[in-house]
């Protein structure tokens, strides 16, 4: 069922335009019964086009009235990014869904051009939802499902993209998108149209989860799947131990006692600078996803198939991942609606927030399942692949996965925005910060002497990252108007504190985008109060 997508005011590619573009590609919508993806259709060689998922989430929707046809904005290169919204019985509109009191679950795959089980197991689902496979979901839960969010960069097809992984031997697409960036290390600055896209998605239909699958590589361990909270030390207390301590347990066994398969908590194993084999996560800054909307006060959740699995494997797994996440929610979808709007409604001025932090050993070694792999030679370029084999070694170690503070600061009432700072207003907006005017007068507050600004040697992401040392000195801050005050009690008082602070590792300052206005011996330029008027 299509309908018109309000989310940006603009209607999706006409069906007609669609349907020239799947000509080109070779794709064809589905006329009878039978509806598989790319990957089914070619015994897992290849995987879906651009086309490939447009046409197929168009036949699931004709196929069953709660599945929806939508985009939620474009990439770089004008591609509508599709969505399904499953909702049953609502308009599928943002706001209807928003009103309606059901929980909102976000699915996204292919951040990444190369790491594309999501994309393949997210079709999948959505044709069980076609055939009544989840009516069980239905009545309590929307769905948004986005299996192709990095579209421009599943395009760029190579046989050696993602070089060791086992298969696609037809191909993959390529990790960024066609601006050359990480999209899952733009989720603070948004340079990307994709991630204003996905910002913008979360504000519309504000999901009370989000699920990003990926594939992974590195160690060679024998999980099929390895995933992760939030990694933020900001996190809301209820969230991480919700996932640590319920949801990601829950997961790990049922897919072991259904499929036989082991899930486990992401990581590489590996001894940093001499010292002893531990298991380390990954990064606890918000640039990635499931860190970013952890500070949204939401639940997410990160899935990494393993790389050296068969992509048929990958699929299988990431697909069990998702049926097991979504059930568990839909078991007690109001406790998950409840601790998102009490997370929502609790402010965090005043409570000592994280700027910098370092990964948190365990006070316990514990096992980790490590693996083995088979070379192989790919059949048509010649270049070794990987694939896993069916043994597990168990292995003692620390683990690393979660993050402690190594600087804090106490989060103030707000800050002053100045009106000049005009990227900064732009890029708060588009998170959904809200910001209030402010007139001509005066607050007491502080602002940040700077020491030293360090700029590092090579840009990455296309910036040069700075980081700011200094202190707070009291002030009398005064104000113009068209400055504006960004208050922290808000539902995204996590997120901006972390966007503002000058020593936040991951915020406006970290990313350069204050270049101009920072120098040794001067002013941080976003002043703050703890008693905002």
């Amino acid at each position: 069922m299509r309908f018109e997508a309000r989310l940006f005011r603009l209607r999706p590619l006409p069906v007609a335009m669609f349907h020239l573009l799947l000509v080109g590609c070779g794709a064809a919508r589905d006329s009878g019964e039978a509806l598989e993806t790319r990957a089914e259709r070619t015994d897992y060689i290849e995987t879906s086009s651009y086309a490939d998922v447009v046409a197929f989430m168009e036949s699931v929707a004709d196929r069953h009235p709660a599945i929806h046809f939508t985009t939620f904005g474009h990439t770089s290169e004008a591609r509508s990014l599709p969505l399904a919204v499953v909702a049953a019985n609502i308009d599928p509109d943002p706001a209807a869904i928003r009103a309606s009191g059901r929980t909102v679950i976000y699915l996204q795959g292919n951040i990444h051009g190369g790491e594309v089980p999501g994309k393949e197991a997210l079709q999948m689902l959505l044709r069980e939802i076609a055939g009544g496979e989840h009516d069980d979901w239905l009545d309590d839960l929307v769905l948004l499902v986005a299996p192709i969010y990095n579209a421009d960069g599943n395009e760029r097809v190579t046989l050696t993209n993602r070089g060791r992984q086992h298969g696609p031997l037809g191909g993959m697409g390529q990790r960024p998108n066609a601006q050359g960036l990480d999209l899952n290390r733009d989720h603070m600055k948004l340079d990307s149209p994709e991630a204003r896209s996905v910002a913008r998605l979360f504000n519309e239909y504000d999901p009370h989860v989000a699920v990003d699958l990926h594939t992974t590589n590195g160690t060679r361990h024998a999980y099929h799947l390895t995933y992760s909270p939030p990694l933020n030390p900001n996190t809301p207390a209820s969230i991480d131990a919700l996932l640590r301590e319920e949801l990601l347990p829950h997961v790990t066994n049922e897919i072991r006692s259904k499929h036989g398969w082991e899930f486990y908590h992401y990581g590489n194993a590996f001894a940093p600078d001499g010292e002893e084999r531990g298991w380390f996560t990954f990064d606890h800054r918000p640039r990635f996803n499931n860190n970013y909307i952890g500070l949204r006060n939401r639940i997410a959740i990160l899935g990494e198939a393993y790389s050296y699995a068969t992509f048929e494997d990958r699929v299988l797994a990431t697909l069990w991942f998702v049926h097991e996440i979504v059930d568990y929610v839909a078991d007690d979808p109001v406790r998950i609606r409840t601790m998102v709007q009490e997370a929502d409604a609790s402010s965090v001025v005043g409570e000592s927030m994280a700027v910098r932090s370092t990964p948190h050993r365990s006070d316990q070694p514990v096992d980790i399942l490590m693996g083995e792999v088979d070379e192989e030679t790919h059949p048509l370029t010649g270049q070794t692949i990987l694939r896993r084999r069916d043994v597990q070694t168990v292995e003692r170690m620390a683990e690393y996965i979660g993050f402690e503070a190594t600087e804090s600061e106490r989060a103030p009432a707000a800050y002053v925005v100045p009106a000049a700072l005009t990227d900064v207003a732009i890029r708060l907006r588009a998170h959904g910060v809200q910001v209030e005017a402010l007139g001509d007068g005066s607050i007491e507050g502080e602002v940040f002497r700077i020491d030293r600004v360090e700029t590092a040697e090579r840009a990455f992401q296309g910036h040069d990252e700075q980081t700011l040392s200094g202190a707070y000195e009291a002030a009398t801050i005064a104000t113009r108007a068209g400055d504006l005050l960004v208050r922290l009690d808000q539902p995204l008082g996590r997120l901006a504190f972390y966007l503002l602070e000058p020593r936040s590792d991951d915020g406006f300052a970290n990313w350069g985008l204050l270049a101009e206005q920072v120098s040794d011996g001067g002013h941080y330029p976003i002043s703050r109060t703890h008693s905002a008027p």
